[in-house]
């Protein structure tokens, strides 16, 4: 088994990545766009980067999966404060100089990114999570239906709150973190129409530090308890830490996201409080990824994960959820309709 590599990289001037990429036993520039046959694989995380918690953390660990079983040698690139298209068309490119295939980009902020460095590395696979928008003969997108584990959510919150009024907090406004909050409005309403959802967001593009800080998290919680809410979920990244903290100290009940987030060690103190979390098998979509690679089958196209794939879900960690059988029939009850094609969700609220 060879050991990850994890470069933290800082802006655009990124002599410094090249020189670590090509040091972990990488190709040369000159050797641009061969064939690595698997053995070597990277990501580069998005805003928050890893120790969020959250959807950075389930793909280091699709990564990790794919060091341990199938003998790859990993890398991890850290994205920088402020940072814009070109430092990521610059992250991307060393990886792929290194060596690495595939090279996946987390999240839908490196499509430009990824638009301007694939064709220029035809032999090299890219994947990005959560975006369908670019596409090309060596691109796999990533997608999944946030839309249906939220509604799963929103079906539990209905079913628990006692005070009628539930929360979200989305930590960006864009159109993949709309999806989550339709999803959650529609099963909560569907299951009881007198509950009342308050949405908020911590900002709005481009200022993307409502994915990255969790007092921004912990101060919208806060304003929603003041409001009643017994039971918040948060789409919001390693923000969406401070949320869950405030819900905890509140004695009220958290929604994780993107990873079961009960199983946290960041979050281990206030695990009573999350309830369940929407999931999004991140970590398999990478390691399906990096295997095809090595398998000589790269896969590309849109490759999507739905409730009928166990792509998204529920998670089921918290035993207090598990024993609320009323609840979990509910539930299981509004994911065999979705799937049936009975419930279509809405992606936008």
């Amino acid at each position: 088994m060879r050991r990850i590599t994890r470069i933290t990289t800082v802006g655009i001037a990124s002599a410094a990545l090249a020189l670590s990429v090509t040091a972990c036993g990488g190709k040369s520039s000159s050797d641009a766009g061969s064939d690595s046959g698997g053995d070597k694989a990277a990501i580069a995380y998005d805003i928050g980067g890893r120790g969020d918690q959250s959807f950075n953390d389930a793909a280091y660990a699709g990564l990790a999966k794919a060091e341990k079983e199938l003998d790859v040698q990993g890398s991890e690139a850290e994205p920088s404060d402020g940072e814009g298209d070109a430092d990521k068309v610059q992250r991307l490119t060393e990886l792929a100089r290194a060596g690495n295939n595939p090279v996946i980009g987390v999240g839908f902020a490196y499509a430009p990114a990824i638009k301007k460095v694939a064709p220029k590395f035809p032999k090299t696979t890219f994947g990005i999570i959560d975006d369908a928008s670019v596409t090309g003969d060596n691109i796999a997108n990533i997608v999944f239906n946030e839309e249906q584990g939220s509604y799963l959510a929103g079906v539990a919150a209905a079913k628990v709150t006692k005070t009628k009024t539930i929360g979200f907090i989305g930590g960006v406004e864009t159109p993949l973190i709309k999806k989550f909050e339709a999803g959650f409005i529609q099963g909560a309403k569907d299951t009881d129409p007198s509950v009342k959802v308050l949405p908020q967001y911590l900002t709005q593009p481009p200022n993307f530090d409502g994915f990255s800080k969790p007092d921004l998290g912990k101060a919208a919680a806060q304003g929603q308890l003041d409001k009643k809410a017994d039971v918040i979920y948060s789409a919001a990244g390693l923000a969406g830490s401070g949320a869950i903290e405030a819900a905890s100290k509140a004695g009220k009940w958290n929604i994780g996201v993107d990873s079961d987030q009960y199983k946290q060690k960041g979050l281990a103190a206030y695990k009573e409080s999350i309830l369940t979390s929407v999931t999004k098998d991140v970590e398999d979509s990478v390691f399906n990824l990096i295997k095809s690679v090595q398998d000589g089958k790269p896969t590309t196209g849109e490759i999507r994960y739905g409730l009928d794939k166990d792509g998204v879900g529920l998670s089921m960690s918290n035993p207090a959820f598990v024993k609320m059988t009323d609840v979990i029939a509910a539930v299981d009850k509004a994911k065999q309709e979705i799937i049936d094609g009975k419930i279509t969700v809405k992606t936008a609220p």
